[in-house]
Parts: C-alpha cells; structure tokens; sequence
C-alpha cells in the first residue's frame, strides 16, 4: 500500500475511491473496502482511500475536549493494509480546507487530482462546507464529470445498524465483544510503560502503568478486563484495571490504566505496550482491606485464565 500526504505527484490506474474519516475501520468499513476491491478489479483499477489528518472536529471546533477516536492514524494504516488497500491518502486538514464547496473538492481533488473512475460512498455520506455533499449531489457530479458513483447500504449485525458511534458507546459500557464483533477485530490500546506506586508489587500482583499514545483515543469503562499483552515483540495474558486517577495524565478522561502480566518479571519501564481487549471480568470495586483486594485479585485471575483461553 502507498501512503500518500499530498498529490502532487499521485498516479493511480484507474482509481477507485472512497472518502471519510473511517474510525475504526469496522465492519461497515470494510465492507465499504470489500466493494471498492470488486470494481477496481472489474475495471482493471486500484483501489483509493481519502481521509484527513487530523481529524476534522479538531479543526472545525473552536474547543474540542470531547473527540475520542477508535483508531489511531497509524492503526488505520495497519488495518487498510491487511484489507489490500492499494492506496491510502492522507490529506491535510486545515480551515481552508474545510470551508472547500463540494462542488470544488470534486473538481480540484477527485478529478484533476485523483482522476477517479469510481467513487463508493456509505449510505450516510455527507461532505464538504456546511456537509452539502450528499449521494444526491454527487450523481449530478458524477455526469457532468463522467465518472461512476454508488452508495451502499448500511451493514448491520443483529438488526443493528454498525457506526463508530455504536462501538464507543459498547466501549465507553465495557461491552468489549459487542465492539470486537463490530470491529471484526480485537479492540486494542498501544502506549507506553510509565512508574507507578508499585502498590501491586507488594502483593504479589505487580502491575505496569501505561500512557496511551494518543491523547485522544478512546479508554474503555471502569473495570476490570482480560487482555493480551503485546510488549518485545512477545505476546503475554494478563487482566488489566481501569480505573480514576485523580493526579494529571495524559489518558483520555484522566483514566488509570494498570496491567498485571501473567508469568512475566522483566523491567519494562518506558517500554512500548500493546493491550488487546478480549472481555470484561467485572466492575471497579473498593475493599476494605489488603487481603480481600489479593483474593479477590487471585479470582480475576483464574477467570480471565478462561477468558483468554
């Protein structure tokens, strides 16, 4: 897969695109990409995504706390690879371009650009200043132009239809499975390890605190979750505690994150982490006291033993 950040020089053979933000690139994404993969090789073509960096809510609001992300830049790049994306276009965001008629974008990006055959678009595709770049629109574009466009349908799961929004509010819940089985993938957190109290330590449940890598991505639910541990290039289980922290960090929502790998003794302090989501164990709870905290650690153990397994 190319990646492109401008297009000065891009060339593609008969390119087949679709535009959006794509967060989480979930399965309603990839089915997009499944379609774009199936006329690019009708026509003899190659697959185009566009998206934007960064994402534009950063740009279009004057105070912006609220944005929490499913995927990371680099974590998109990843999973657009994996589903043999031919090209994948970032372009820059910016407050000029945000206020670009779609009228414009069409002309100045999609064709004199771009030189699109094909343009595929999901069923809520809205784009361009003040969002007036329907499906509606885009037809007129596509004849004048003389280029093809289709819309498809929204892809649900148990009669639900599968948006980002969804999968933060799963997320946000700890409903981990709902969200894997709307991602079609494991949901994960890359960060890095950072020093802690060393409380856990103390009672034989050492853990690391991280520091995600990205301010603005998402952190599940207060609680207690299963997780496999990615850290040297090495894959561990481990049970990992969400939690608050009321000391400043760089997480989103000022959340704690603590992971106890199992069968693990080495120093990964300012270590790169990845924790891979696979269920939720239990709520947040208070103890009264050191050994009901350890026993209880002991049975979040064994279940998330079975979880992983």
């Amino acid at each position: 897969m190319k990646v492109h950040t401008n297009l000065n020089s891009f060339k593609a053979t008969n390119p087949v695109v679709t535009i959006g933000t794509f967060d989480g690139v979930h399965l309603g994404h990839q089915k997009i990409i499944l379609r774009l993969k199936d006329i690019a090789k009708k026509h003899n073509g190659e697959t185009v995504i566009f998206t934007f960096y960064p994402h534009p809510r950063l740009i279009t609001s004057t105070v912006e706390t609220n944005l929490r992300l499913l995927t990371t830049l680099e974590e998109k790049k990843v999973r657009f690879e994996k589903l043999g994306v031919d090209h994948l276009i970032v372009y820059p965001f910016n407050k000029a371009f945000s206020e670009l008629p779609y009228t414009e974008f069409v002309k100045q990006i999609l064709i004199d650009k771009i030189n699109t055959r094909c343009l595929v678009v999901g069923y809520d595709h809205k784009f361009g200043k003040n969002r007036e770049g329907n499906f509606e629109y885009l037809q007129n574009c596509a004849e004048k132009y003389n280029f093809e466009v289709e819309k498809l349908n929204a892809l649900s799961v148990n009669d639900e239809n599968i948006s980002s929004t969804k999968i933060r509010e799963a997320l946000q819940s700890g409903q981990i499975k709902k969200a894997n089985h709307y991602f079609g993938y494991e949901f994960s957190l890359h960060g890095t390890v950072t020093y802690g109290k060393q409380v856990g330590r103390k009672i034989g449940f050492p853990t690391a605190n991280i520091e995600t890598s990205d301010k603005y991505k998402i952190i599940p639910g207060y609680g207690v979750y299963a997780v496999k541990v990615i850290v040297n290039n090495k894959k561990y289980n481990g049970m990992l505690n969400i939690g608050s922290r009321p000391t400043f960090n760089k997480n989103a929502d000022n959340r704690s994150i603590e992971v106890n790998i199992f069968d693990f003794s080495d120093d990964i302090y300012k270590k790169e982490i990845t924790l891979v989501f696979i269920d939720k164990i239990r709520e947040e709870q208070k103890f009264s006291g050191v050994e009901m905290l350890t026993e209880q650690l002991k049975k979040d153990k064994v279940e998330a033993l079975k979880m992983l397994t």
